[in-house]
């Protein structure tokens, strides 16, 4: 399916509401997000935490334009954080947060996200648990690492994403390296323009493993967020040659893909941390998500499609 169609897709309401309303298309929707309620998502993060997983929650939406919502996004944070200590889940459950969603591109954004993303890591703090800066498209790439750096100053704790796919990424990965840094690698997932991201999959594929290399042999805690199966082999791989072991370096993996890799990895001793979202924008995500999966889109379409 052409990206033209699918961001036709992505923002049409009428295929939105389908999507609920379809037993065969709300069941593809509940495998990758598993509810619009903050119950819904706890619920499940504690399901997957008694089989030996570990989670981090990510409350969507982004792109914020009012101040009032950044607010709101904050209280649900808190709230959130403040039911995972509650159940008991805070060891194990942690945060995801954007910080569009927290007011980067309003005016003023960069401070204005960073007060709110601050508040969010003291009740982390509070709660017993972290939180993960979530990495958006290349334009607040800059400011993103900015605020991480500003927040480690306070809150050490504070994990990163890189995106291997990123020109800049390398020098990045040298930079954050260091002692006690948590830094999720990802490949990207956003349209990028030649001259900032490497388009071709295998060079993004050789790309990854470079960076990979980077952090598994520095001084942090490499998170690395794959769900193909070579490049867990040469993560794990490349752990052992680092000499490093259990609890000092982590795979993540998304909600509703490759459960039964995640299940396996934990068996043989990984920390896995399965990236769970919630939340009323879960559209454009799921959106983005099929089309990393073309079997799933087709399915998904064609339910659509013979609906209408």
């Amino acid at each position: 399916m052409p990206n033209r169609a699918l961001l036709a897709l992505a923002r049409s309401d009428r295929a939105r509401e389908l999507a609920l309303e379809l037993p065969a298309t709300r069941a593809v929707v509940r495998r990758f997000v598993p509810g619009e309620a903050r119950a819904d998502a706890v619920q499940v993060a504690a399901g997957l935490v008694a089989e030996g997983l570990r989670v981090t929650l990510d409350f969507l939406g982004e792109d914020t334009i009012e101040r009032r919502h950044a607010h709101r996004v904050e209280a649900e944070y808190a709230s959130l954080l403040g039911e995972l200590a509650r159940r008991g889940l805070a060891r194990s459950a942690e945060v995801s947060v954007k910080l569009t969603a927290l007011g980067l591109r309003l005016p003023g954004g960069e401070e204005i996200a960073t007060a709110h993303a601050r508040a969010i890591c003291e009740a982390a703090r509070t709660a017993g648990t972290t939180v993960t800066l979530d990495m958006e498209d290349h334009t607040v790439t800059s400011a993103t690492l900015r605020v991480l750096r500003t927040l480690r100053a306070e809150f050490p704790e504070t994990g990163g994403v890189l995106q291997a796919y990123l020109r800049r990424t390398p020098a990045d990965c040298r930079m954050l390296a260091g002692p006690g840094s948590r830094i999720r690698l990802c490949k990207g997932a956003y349209d990028e323009p030649a001259d900032v991201a490497l388009r071709d999959r295998h060079e993004v594929d050789l790309a990854y493993v470079s960076c990979l290399r980077t952090l598994m042999a520095g001084e942090g805690h490499p998170m690395v967020a794959t769900h193909d199966p070579r490049l867990v082999a040469i993560a794990r791989h490349l752990a052992r040659e680092q000499g490093r072991v259990t609890g000092d370096h982590e795979f993540q993996m998304l909600y509703g893909i490759r459960p039964g890799e995640q299940r396996r990895l934990a068996a043989a001793g990984e920390t896995v941390r399965v990236y769970l979202p919630y939340g009323q924008e879960w559209w454009g995500y799921l959106t983005r998500r099929l089309a990393e999966r073309p079997a799933n889109l087709s399915f998904f379409v064609r339910s659509l499609l013979s609906s209408s």
